[in-house]
């Protein structure tokens, strides 16, 4: 068993099915199974399952952070699962506090459209491709946040054409290869 206690961040951008309602209620997904993101990580089916147990048997949450800072937290999330897709929050803006005000406006906007994980690695593995597979992960925390790292959890509003999508998919393509053409 890998254990590395160093805290790690995943992002990933909203699900089209993202929604904020009442101004203040958000839900979606904050990590997506099967999905390799832009720091070539893959997080396995099942890899939240025993730290979300845990926090359930501690009767503790896991925290609702704005850009993953400590010292700003902006709300609850009342609901955090996995299912068949990946790690699902829904949660609630806290109208009290004016970082979590400024955080509905600016998703309402689509200036923000990102989601990201504070954990740690507790079991992982290299796939065939060099690519690190995150078996078990301790979930600490998930935050909104303006630059997500996973390409295929995005944004969409409501009504949104195909066209728009497609073209949006293809610019991220373009900024990736032209990333590891960079590299080499």
């Amino acid at each position: 068993m890998e254990l590395d206690w160093q805290l790690e961040r995943k992002f990933c951008r909203f699900e089209d099915d993202l929604a904020v309602t009442d101004g203040c209620v958000i839900e979606g997904y904050a990590s997506l199974f099967g999905d390799q993101d832009r720091g070539g990580d893959i997080v396995e089916k099942g890899a939240y399952a025993k730290s979300l147990a845990r926090l359930r048997a501690e009767g503790r949450q896991v925290k609702m952070l704005w850009q993953h800072d400590p010292a700003q937290p902006i709300g609850v999330w009342d609901e955090v699962r996995e299912d068949d897709r990946g790690l699902y929050v829904k949660g609630r803006l806290l109208d009290s506090v004016a970082r979590a005000r400024e955080a509905a406006a600016l998703i309402a906007a689509r200036a923000i459209d990102g989601l990201s994980i504070g954990y740690r690695t507790v079991t992982a593995a290299k796939n065939d491709k060099g690519r690190r597979l995150l078996r078990e992960l301790e979930l600490w925390e998930v935050s909104l946040v303006t630059f997500p790292m996973l390409p295929s959890a995005r944004v969409g509003a409501k009504g949104e054409d195909l066209a728009r999508d497609a073209l949006r998919e293809l610019a991220t393509a373009f900024e990736d290869a032209r990333r590891e053409m960079a590299r080499t």
